[in-house]
C-alpha cells in the first residue's frame, strides 16, 4: 500500500484512473481546484483537498505532511484549441503549475511521477500512425506546454533520479466527462447539444480524422503503471487504434443518443486534420488487451449522459488574444 497525490482527481481522467489506484489497494490524496471537475467524481475512499497546483506553499505542505510515494498529475486546463488565445493562463497552470509539483517530488523522495501528456505534443506529422519515436512539433500553446513538462521530467531524471512514466492519451471520453465545456471533448460537446436540441456543431468540413478513446480502457494501464518496472522513465501512447473522422462520429454520437443526425457546419478553425497514435509499444510492456469499440463506448457514455442531463456551457471570461478568435466561441 502505497500513498499517492493524484492532481485533478475531481476530474474526467483523474476520477477514473484515482478509481483503479483505490482498487489496487493504494492509499489516494485527490488535489483539484474544482475549476472543470465535481466533488461527485471523487472516488469514494480519496481523501479530497480542495486547491491549486499553483498554491507552492500548499503543495509543500501536502508533501511534507503526507509523505507520498507516487504523484499522478493530470491536473490541466485541456482545452487544446483554445491554448493558443490564452498563453499566459495556459503556461501558468499547464506548465508552472507542474513544475511546482516536479520540484516538490525532487524534494521529498517521490519513487515515481506520472504525467498525463498529450497526442498534441506532435502536432501535424505525415508518418501516421504517430510513434513515440517521432520527433514531436506542437503547433498550439496546450502541446507547446505539454511537451515543456516532459523534458522538464527528462531533466529532472538525470539531475535527481526521479524516475517519471509519461503518457500520451488522445480524444479520450467515457463517462463523467464535463459535456459542459463547449472549447474541449467533441464527443462531450455532442452530445450536450442533443441534450439541448441543437445541432451538432463542426468546425470546418468534418474530415479531420481521430481514434477516440474510451476511458475505461486506459484507466486501469496507467494505475498499475507504477508496478511495472519496465514502464519507467518511458513515453507511451496510450489510447484507442481505429480512426474516424469527425463526420462518422457525429453519427456514432447521434446513433447512441437514439436521434438523427443533424449537424451545423462552422467555419474551419487552425487544428491538426489527421492525428492517431501507433500503441505497439504500450502493449509490448503491458500486454494486449481487448478495447471497447466506439459504438460500445458511446452507447456507455450516452446512458450515463441521459441520465445526468445538460450542462450549460460558460464563456470563457479571460481571452487574452483576440485576433483570428473562432466566432462560434464568442457566445
Amino acid at each position: 500500500m502505497s500513498n499517492i497525490l493524484v492532481t485533478g482527481g475531481a476530474g474526467f481522467i483523474g476520477s477514473h484512473v484515482t478509481e483503479e489506484l483505490l482498487k489496487r489497494g493504494h492509499n489516494v490524496v485527490v488535489l483539484d481546484d474544482m475549476s472543470g471537475g465535481f466533488a461527485d467524481n471523487v472516488a469514494a475512499g480519496a481523501k479530497l483537498v480542495v486547491g491549486s497546483i499553483n498554491d507552492v506553499d500548499l503543495v509543500n505542505t501536502l508533501f511534507e505532511h503526507e509523505k507520498f510515494d507516487y504523484v499522478y498529475h493530470l491536473a490541466a486546463y485541456a482545452a487544446e484549441g483554445l491554448s493558443s488565445f490564452i498563453k499566459r493562463f495556459n503556461y501558468t497552470n499547464n506548465l508552472m503549475g507542474s513544475i511546482n509539483l516536479i520540484n516538490a517530488a525532487v524534494n521529498y523522495n517521490v519513487r515515481c511521477f506520472v504525467f498525463t501528456s498529450s497526442i498534441a505534443v506532435y502536432g501535424s506529422n505525415a508518418d501516421l500512425p504517430l510513434r513515440e519515436e517521432a520527433q514531436p512539433h506542437p503547433e498550439d500553446s496546450y502541446g507547446v506546454a505539454k511537451l515543456a513538462v516532459e523534458h522538464e521530467l527528462f531533466v529532472s531524471k538525470h539531475m535527481f533520479d526521479l524516475n517519471y512514466i509519461i503518457f500520451r492519451p488522445h480524444n479520450v471520453y467515457g463517462e463523467r466527462q464535463n459535456i459542459g465545456d463547449k472549447y474541449r471533448n467533441v464527443v462531450g460537446i455532442f452530445m450536450n447539444q442533443i441534450l439541448q436540441g441543437k445541432p451538432m456543431t463542426v468546425f470546418g468540413d468534418g474530415t479531420q480524422t481521430r481514434a477516440f478513446s474510451y476511458i475505461r480502457d486506459m484507466s486501469p494501464i496507467m494505475a498499475e503503471a507504477i508496478d511495472c518496472p519496465e514502464a519507467y522513465n518511458q513515453v507511451f501512447n496510450i489510447g484507442a487504434d481505429q480512426p474516424y473522422t469527425i463526420n462518422e462520429l457525429a453519427k456514432c454520437v447521434a446513433q447512441a443518443m437514439g436521434v438523427e443526425p443533424n449537424i451545423c457546419y462552422l467555419p474551419a478553425r487552425n487544428e491538426v486534420m489527421h492525428a492517431y497514435s501507433s500503441h505497439e509499444k504500450i502493449e509490448r510492456v503491458f500486454g494486449s488487451r481487448p478495447k471497447t469499440s466506439l459504438q460500445e463506448g458511446l452507447a456507455k457514455m450516452a446512458e450515463w449522459v441521459k441520465r445526468h442531463g445538460a450542462r450549460q456551457s460558460k464563456k470563457f471570461e479571460s481571452i487574452e488574444i483576440e485576433k483570428n478568435f473562432p466566432k462560434a466561441w464568442l457566445s
